[in-house]
């Protein structure tokens, strides 16, 4: 599948693709809270299990996840040199069959997404019956997003996004054929657990 690089936040992901990953590193104690939130919510992660928007591989390798969806080619060769196996896609239009997927996780990938519905309604095909849905993201007006906003290390990255608070992040998941199961949205930084539902 090819991957528009119209799109700016594509432009910026595949330019900087080194210092997105180098990030994980320079600030290692907020990545490893996070890490260690995301994992507490997830509990002990079935197989097969999928992240879309995998970028290098961060969350997914210590989580376990096995299966990335990610439409930047330089951040997908990261994935896959940590043992991910990448499917180079867009979280609109995943390439595989049906009900495959026990978990998907989407690990701040939610506020780049140009049409997240058509991505909530693909992880709802992809997903088995009573499959599992984590979404983390940084919340609007939040201390995390004001914080990232104003660094040039982050700011590059998320002046291409579209923040929501937890409220439309529900309304929009549950529209979509999940019900919720767990909330998480300590200091601005959120993790929601849903689980896939029959009744879209």
């Amino acid at each position: 599948m090819e991957i528009s690089p119209d799109l700016p936040y594509a432009r910026v992901f595949e330019e900087y693709a080194d210092k997105y990953d180098q990030w994980f590193s320079d600030n290692q104690d907020v990545y490893l809270e996070e890490l260690k939130r995301i994992r507490e919510a997830m509990g002990d992660i079935p197989s097969p299990a999928l992240e879309i928007g995998v970028g290098s591989g961060r969350f997914a390798k210590p989580l376990g996840i096995g299966y990335g969806v990610e439409p930047s080619w330089s951040l997908g060769l990261m994935a896959k040199g940590r043992g991910i196996e990448v499917i180079r896609a867009i979280g609109e239009a995943v390439p595989v069959k049906s009900s495959v997927f026990r978990m998907v996780a989407m690990i701040t990938v939610l506020c780049f997404l140009k049409k997240p519905e058509e991505t909530l309604h693909e992880v709802h095909r992809i997903l088995m019956h009573d499959g599992i849905l984590v979404v983390a993201f940084i919340e609007k007006g939040g201390i995390i997003a004001e914080r990232y906003l104003s660094r040039p290390d982050k700011g590059r990255f998320l002046s291409h996004a579209r923040f929501y608070d937890h409220d439309e992040v529900i309304y929009m998941i549950t529209g979509t054929g999940f019900y919720l199961t767990s909330v998480d949205c300590r200091l601005g930084f959120c993790i929601l657990t849903f689980q896939k539902s029959d009744k879209v």
